[in-house]
């Protein structure tokens, strides 16, 4: 049941400490929609998408206006692109990509997740005209997102998909280099990717799903943050509980909105991902949470200890808030998109090194960083093949979420605005991979990997 003093409670929280459903995202199965030649695919994609997803913002504006809860996002993501079928060429996957937002702007929607694939053990044919199409296709859409899965605790890294993503976001980057390369703000690389993460650009509706799910993102860094002030120096047993607590009453917001938007839809509750997602905006910022704890600034000795603390109570208290929890689930750290973290970096306090070193205890990975424009694509395959074997090893998921800023130097910035931010260009070691990536084949599952 859930309890009216808690949601009461919880919505006082929105107007002074930035409270807010980050994400109403629904997910939607195109596995029915192959066909013979792409411009039938393409037709019955959008007929599907915007028949499924047409009631999804003003349903979710209803619930807004109702329970005086913002909800910043509404979404759609889709099966993944790659498994749909037919012999598509690279320039028809395009096309494909360019039906997805078409109908992304006819619901009004601000992205759609699903343009991607699964290659953690091989390629399909399909898939390596998918991904090879990926630049083109962020580079003439708006609301396109694309993710691909290269490797599993479970499968290994495939290494050859880790090479080829290395070109993939170089060329996506040129592509879209009169916008600051937002090409590769819109491109996602992952290690055991969650099937019903309701959050971009890593979203995508699993093949497990059903036809169609209601899947909610909760936010509130502004929401711990107070909390832990007003702990004040409390020891580490009494800060977790206070996180767990104020986790426990997002994620029953977050619960309620899922409830009403399915039962208002007609569509299945899928999960609630208690993620605490920060923004641009000051006073939400999981950095400055962190900074709570007693950091003097984010980056400093003991970070990765304090999210590590962060991150287990925040999903220790939204498990206990909602029977259906997905996605995610913790503490994100982008850099771009958190006020805190941009700060820590512009001061010389948070570098890559120390960023990856906290993605081991961290919701994602390597997320929204900017890097010189001229850096090596092997140098990108090397971070993104030391991001992925942290997830692989330790069965998590990981990402790198990187953007060579063509044109930009170390200390310099990028600009994309709304939640994406701003990004300041970080500098990371030139020294090359060059041949380790040559390599190819598949990095081996760890023998943890063995539980069957």
């Amino acid at each position: 049941m859930i309890n009216t003093k808690d949601i009461l409670e919880t919505i006082n929280m929105v107007k002074e400490e930035n409270l807010d459903i980050r994400t109403v995202t629904m997910g939607i199965s195109l596995l029915d929609c192959a066909a013979g030649s792409a411009k039938e695919a393409c037709d019955r994609i959008y007929d599907k998408i915007t028949g499924k997803a047409g009631k999804l913002v003003c349903t979710a504006e209803q619930i807004e206006k109702e329970y005086g809860i913002p909800i910043i996002n509404k979404r759609v993501s889709l099966t993944p692109i790659s498994l749909l079928g037919g012999r598509y060429s690279e320039e028809e996957y395009v096309r494909i990509a360019e039906t997805l937002d078409r109908a992304a702007d006819a619901l009004g929607i601000n992205f759609i997740g699903g343009y991607g694939a699964l290659v953690q053990k091989g390629f399909t044919g399909a898939d390596e005209r998918l991904i090879n199409s990926i630049p083109e296709a962020l580079a003439s859409t708006g609301k396109v997102c694309s993710s691909v899965n290269v490797a599993s605790t479970k499968a290994g890294i495939d290494m050859d998909a880790v090479a080829l993503m290395g070109k993939i976001i170089k060329r996506t980057a040129y592509l879209t280099r009169d916008k600051d390369c937002i090409g590769c703000a819109k491109l996602v690389v992952f290690a055991n990717v969650p099937e019903d993460n309701p959050f971009m650009a890593g979203a995508f509706h699993g093949t497990g799903e059903a036809e169609c799910v209601i899947n909610v993102g909760v936010s509130g860094p502004g929401v711990v943050a107070s909390a832990i002030a007003r702990a004040g120096d409390c020891d580490f047993s009494e800060l977790a509980e206070v996180i767990k607590r104020t986790a426990f009453k997002i994620t029953r917001m977050g619960q309620l909105v899922a409830r009403e938007a399915s039962k208002r839809l007609g569509v299945p509750f899928g999960i609630v991902d208690l993620s605490l997602a920060p923004t641009p905006a000051v006073g939400d910022s999981v950095a400055r949470i962190l900074e709570g704890m007693g950091l003097e600034t984010c980056g400093a000795c003991g970070t990765t200890a304090a999210l590590a603390l962060l991150n287990d109570a925040v999903k220790k208290g939204g498990v206990m808030a909602s029977s259906h929890v997905g996605g995610l689930s913790g503490a994100f750290i982008p850099v771009s998109e958190d006020a805190g973290m941009i700060e820590a970096v512009s001061k010389g306090a948070l570098t890559i090194e120390k960023l990856e070193a906290m993605t081991a205890v961290c919701s994602v990975g390597l997320d929204m960083i900017a890097i010189p424009g001229d850096t090596d694509e092997a140098v990108i395959c090397g971070l993104i093949a030391d991001e992925i074997s942290i997830g692989v090893a330790n069965t998590k998921t990981t990402a790198v979420r990187v953007i060579p800023a063509y044109g930009k130097k170390a200390g310099d910035s990028v600009t994309f605005g709304g939640l994406l931010g701003e990004a300041p260009v970080m500098k990371i070691s030139a020294l090359s991979p060059a041949k380790f990536i040559a390599r190819g084949g598949r990095i081996p599952a760890p023998i943890h990997s063995l539980k069957n």
